[in-house]
């Protein structure tokens, strides 16, 4: 039974939160995957970029709070989640600045050129 003198926050209903923490990342993923091949990541600032990140971690976390059906008071397991999930936004974000490599070659020895006598011949 919730506590009287706490209040209680709702965003949405839990099935919808749920459902939306569930969908929101494959979206993200999908973006960034599209954003790779079209080369639009090196177009956008990372000013831009970063604050749509932030945005969607805040909105995802709250999501993941939201699960249970009320924003506050919330699980410990849900925030732990939510914290954990955040983390993982960043790397994404940190790596999507990341420029791709080439692949890099081995290293080959340089090949010397056989000895050769004074008229340029091979020496025996």
């Amino acid at each position: 039974m919730p506590h009287p003198h706490l209040a209680e926050i709702v965003l949405v209903d839990g099935a919808t939160a749920a459902t939306l923490a569930q969908v929101l990342p494959v979206l993200l993923l999908t973006l960034a995957v599209e954003m790779r091949r079209t080369q639009i990541h090196s177009r956008v600032s990372r000013l831009r970029l970063g604050a749509f990140f932030l945005l969607f971690a805040v909105a995802e976390t709250l999501l993941v709070l939201s699960i249970d059906g009320t924003l506050y008071p919330f699980r410990w397991f849900d925030l732990a989640s939510a914290v954990a999930i955040f983390g993982l936004l960043s790397m994404a974000f940190a790596l999507s600045l990341a420029e791709m490599r080439p692949p890099q070659r081995p290293a080959v020895p340089p090949v010397e050129d056989p000895p050769t006598n004074d008229s340029g011949d091979l020496a025996p």
